[in-house]
């Protein structure tokens, strides 16, 4: 798997707009602001914990996602972890953005994976239907 190095500061940005541009595209998705942070919903539930906008001395950028078929292959990540909470435990892992991350494709691979563990069957299958989810390599 090869691992994309960039300037720290600047890139995670743009990876952390990539994954919430590509959560916002699918079936029914939509973002909302709990505890100030940023997540993406489906159906009332949590697919990805995207954070806050900008970093603080408590915060630096990661993003939650639950996956039920790839957390080994995520937690092999420098840095990546079982989410808190007890989510871990439910296949949630958080990903540092500022370390050295999978191709942007994976980590869409991921959010997709991700919404398909929470979303109701019939957005699934909307999914399926129209496979939004095919990204241009």
């Amino acid at each position: 798997m090869p691992l994309v190095t960039m300037d720290a500061m600047e890139s995670w940005r743009e990876v952390r707009e990539a994954m919430r541009g590509f959560a916002l595209s699918l079936p029914e998705a939509y973002e909302d602001h709990p505890w100030g942070e940023s997540v993406v919903k489906v159906n009332k539930k949590i697919f990805v914990f995207l954070g806050v906008e900008e970093p603080t001395d408590k915060w630096s950028p990661n993003v939650g996602v639950k996956l039920p078929e790839s957390n080994g292959h995520a937690l092999s990540l420098d840095g990546a972890k079982p989410s808190g909470y007890g989510l871990g435990r439910a296949g949630w892992v958080t990903i540092p953005l500022t370390g050295p991350l999978p191709e942007t494709e994976v980590l869409l691979d991921w959010v997709e994976e991700s919404y398909r563990a929470v979303a109701p069957k019939r957005l699934v299958a909307a999914l399926d239907a129209s496979s939004p989810g095919d990204v241009p390599g």
